[in-house]
């Protein structure tokens, strides 16, 4: 943990351009005095539920999951976060003064500038800043208002479907990252995607799904046309 040096303020203000539009005498003031550069690791637990939010997230590089749940055990993915991007939970919780609704997790080795509390508040007393951090608000809502219908009215075959294409030819990853991203356990996650390796859609292996028939997983993830 350390303040922020000249080369990583350039590169915030490049990533978070309403950073860069704010009074320099307010920006450089808040940078100096209420900010702190984090280097994380892969798998890093950044935040848990029902626990005070310490500050505001700046992502430089690398992506946080922020999900519901329990850490180690079966949680709902909400959204992921990557540099430009604002984490809901942790604006809310600022906003609101309120405990954290969700943990953060980060999926890569993540730089991150944290502002604190007083920080984000000085800036969001800027109309420019204030704007920008709820246009980003209202665009994640819309992202989680979509997660909710598709939880509530779409099969879990047609999610997990839809949630292996948009990756290339192969994924990178386990029954549980996909469970948890899913929402469900672990064992349906399973049986599903042997289903799908017997219509010889994919091809399974030791933290490897292999997609063979993109094609048959869009027509399955994708809602019947009436």
């Amino acid at each position: 943990m350390s303040a922020p040096t000249p080369e990583q303020i350039d590169r915030l203000l490049q990533t978070y351009p309403a950073v860069a539009a704010l009074p320099a005498p307010l920006r450089e003031q808040v940078l100096g005095s209420e900010a702190q550069v984090f280097q994380v690791p892969l798998a890093t637990l950044l935040f848990e539920e029902q626990q005070p939010c310490q500050g505001f997230p700046m992502l430089l590089s690398g992506e946080v999951r922020v999900a519901r749940g329990a850490p180690n055990g079966r949680s709902l993915e909400l959204y992921r976060v990557v540099p430009g991007e604002l984490c809901v939970a942790s604006t809310s919780c600022l906003f609101g003064q309120a405990a954290l609704s969700a943990h953060g997790q980060s999926t890569q080795a993540c730089e991150i500038v944290m502002l604190s509390p007083q920080g984000f508040a000085a800036w969001t007393a800027e109309p420019g800043f204030r704007r920008y951090v709820f246009g980003l608000f209202a665009d994640r809502l819309a992202e989680l208002m979509a997660l909710a219908e598709a939880v509530a009215f779409q099969r879990l075959d047609q999610r997990l479907a839809a949630a292996l294409l948009g990756h290339g030819q192969t994924l990178q990853t386990t029954h549980q990252a996909l469970a948890d991203e899913l929402g469900t356990v672990r064992e349906i996650v399973t049986r599903l995607l042997k289903r799908f390796e017997r219509e010889g859609w994919l091809r399974l292996g030791r933290e490897r799904i292999d997609v063979l028939d993109p094609a048959a997983l869009r027509a399955l993830a994708s809602p019947t046309v009436a």
